[in-house]
């Protein structure tokens, strides 16, 4: 029988019925698989325990840790790295391959590794425009997600936004990609990025991004640095992802896709204001 790679991953869940199960099964080669489930009505954690998968209940009580860092605290680990996975993702095979390669080889790892992300947008997988890196697979103890003063966002939720975790040592790039499936309709897709813009918002008007310790690709963090001091973030963000990026190659989806991450940056940057006036009394 095959060695399983070893490492754990945790899937996070919340009715997640109709992703589970492929999610699920581009994990199967490794050790142990973690179904972290808030309260799902659905059949999500049924087809968990079918699949295999350690299912664990997460209720949050509204303080910190959120639901990332809880996992890293209170799961019951038998290995020392751990891959953080959603479950509108796969990991594909050839990121498998690497990673079980990665794990075989009689070398030093490093502490963290980012993988780049196919996004599947209007049902076409996008190859250029803006590429989307995470850092998701490190070592458990050398890797923490941070708090930020964001409990008084509205519509908050329980996972940590988007930020990546602090990793205390050395970090590397994987080749291979996840895919990220965007199975749910635009309406979904553009209520849940309003609730994004509106967390983004109150931790960037409470200064949470300012001195933010995050582990981040030299070069991306760098550019990040520079756009978050330019003005019309929304307009770079466009001409970034559609014209540098090439985002134009993949044809209306490319288009849509550059525009509404412009909308998103706007909605911030709109909203922002509004704190700053509520905050100054006028």
């Amino acid at each position: 029988m095959k060695n399983k790679i070893p490492v754990s991953v945790i899937i996070m869940t919340k009715n997640e019925e109709k992703n589970i199960a492929k999610c699920l099964a581009s994990v199967s080669a490794f050790d142990e698989v973690f179904v972290v489930d808030s309260n799902s009505t659905d059949r999500t954690c049924a087809i968990a325990r079918e699949m295999g998968a350690h299912v664990i209940n997460f209720t949050w009580n509204g303080q910190y840790p959120k639901k990332k860092q809880w996992c890293l605290e209170e799961l019951p680990f038998r290995n020392d790295y751990v891959f953080y996975v959603d479950a509108d993702e796969e990991a594909t095979p050839r990121l498998v391959a690497e990673m079980e390669g990665l794990f075989q080889e009689k070398r030093d790892l490093a502490a963290g590794y980012f993988v780049a992300y196919d996004y599947v947008f209007m049902n076409k997988v996008l190859k250029h425009g803006h590429r989307m890196y995470k850092l998701v697979l490190f070592h458990r103890r050398l890797g923490r997600f941070l708090d930020h003063d964001d409990l008084s966002a509205s519509n908050m939720w329980e996972v940590e936004g988007h930020y990546q975790p602090q990793i205390d040592g050395s970090t590397g790039v994987l080749s291979s990609c996840m895919v990220h499936y965007d199975h749910d309709s635009l309406f979904d897709y553009f209520a849940k990025h309003n609730r994004y813009s509106d967390w983004e918002a109150v931790v960037r008007t409470n200064g949470g991004f300012r001195n933010l310790n995050e582990s981040q690709i030299f070069i991306r963090s760098l550019q990040k640095k520079l756009f978050d001091r330019m003005p019309l973030k929304w307009a770079v963000a466009f001409i970034h992802s559609y014209i540098i990026k090439l985002g134009f190659l993949d044809g209306s989806a490319g288009f849509h896709y550059a525009f509404a991450r412009s909308v998103y940056y706007w909605q911030i940057g709109i909203k922002m204001s509004e704190l700053r006036k509520v905050s100054q009394g006028t």
